[in-house]
């Protein structure tokens, strides 16, 4: 989520808390930006916003499921009010969008973008939590700042299997520009940068995901309140590249438009799904306005590995969680 979609009326929004549970299918929820994660037999989300429109620019919240149907509301993660660093920039607004998770040393990791990316840099902040559901203390500094042309925006962590080093992910939107960090085993600082290409087509929303051997860097392009949202992908023998560009696997169509930022998990039968947002309507007047809608799609690999196109869907999915 951009942090110029955020008006001022969003800061008055209603809180997001916990609630009745969500019955649902594609769409699954309003909402944005969504890092899923496999945890036991339940499929968690950490996005920007929720459901009945509780769109909040000052907190995050985490929603699980364990057939795709029914959603639980396991509330509030952080507040911005938790972050005491946020003001230090002078800016007169902050908003928070496009968190992401991950899981280490026994803890839980919260990663998340901190707005206005004008006239101040963008920043990335972390907090940490004994459980993904929180809460999580914020560390008392951002993790990265922008500059320069580089927005700290859209982090995401992948954990090498191989290696087990903590790879750092973030950048995009206005500048384009993808950095790739190496993180101490802290999970709350960097170690060093590593340069790498930038990927063919990329925007923002960078994720990663590994399978059998085959790196894939998956990514949205394109205006993300319009049409041409999309997600592409490269493929590496590393997480860090060199990328060969494979092409875009997600785009709008006739009744969704601008699917994007998106997250990648496998179930435990081996099944690997993608979640993502969208705009459930059809092309027209630009840039969009309204909620977006989470999705979620089962994918397939062909026998070179590569991801077959998907396509979006409503209703019930073909299997269930």
């Amino acid at each position: 989520m951009k942090g110029r979609l955020l008006l001022a009326g969003s800061l008055a929004m209603a809180a997001l808390g916990l609630g009745a549970p969500l019955l649902a299918d594609n769409p699954q929820f309003e909402g944005a930006d969504p890092h899923a994660v496999v945890i036991g037999d339940a499929l968690w989300v950490f996005p920007t916003g929720g459901p009945g429109g509780s769109w909040s620019a000052d907190r995050f919240g985490a929603f699980s499921t364990t057939d795709l149907k029914t959603w639980q509301d396991r509330g509030t993660v952080i507040r911005r009010d938790a972050i005491k660093w946020i003001g230090d920039d002078g800016a007169k607004d902050h908003f928070l969008w496009a968190p992401g998770v991950a899981q280490a040393n026994g803890k839980w990791y919260l990663y998340y973008s901190v707005g206005p990316q004008n006239p101040t840099p963008s920043r990335i902040g972390v907090a940490v939590a004994d459980k993904p559901e929180g809460p999580y203390q914020d560390v008392g500094k951002p993790l990265l700042t922008g500059g320069n042309g580089f927005e700290a925006i859209d982090p995401m962590v992948f954990i090498d299997p191989k290696t087990k080093k903590p790879y750092f992910y973030a950048g995009g939107s206005a500048g384009s520009t993808l950095r790739v960090f190496e993180l101490n085993k802290d999970m709350t600082s960097i170690r060093r940068e590593v340069k790498v290409q930038q990927p063919p087509h990329f925007t923002e929303g960078a994720f990663m995901h590994e399978r059998g051997g085959i790196y894939y860097l998956s990514y949205s392009h394109g205006k993300f309140n319009g049409s041409s949202y999309s997600v592409h992908y490269a493929t590496a023998s590393s997480p860090t590249g060199p990328w060969t560009y494979r092409g875009a696997i997600l785009t709008s169509d006739a009744t969704h438009q601008g699917p994007g930022h998106h997250s990648f998990v496998q179930h435990k039968d081996g099944r690997w799904f993608i979640v993502y947002h969208r705009w459930d309507r059809a092309a027209g007047k630009e840039p969009f306005d309204g909620e977006r809608q989470i999705a979620i799609e089962e994918i397939q690999y062909d026998a070179k590995g590569d991801i077959m196109p998907i396509t979006m869907t409503d209703g019930p999915p073909a299997k269930p969680w």
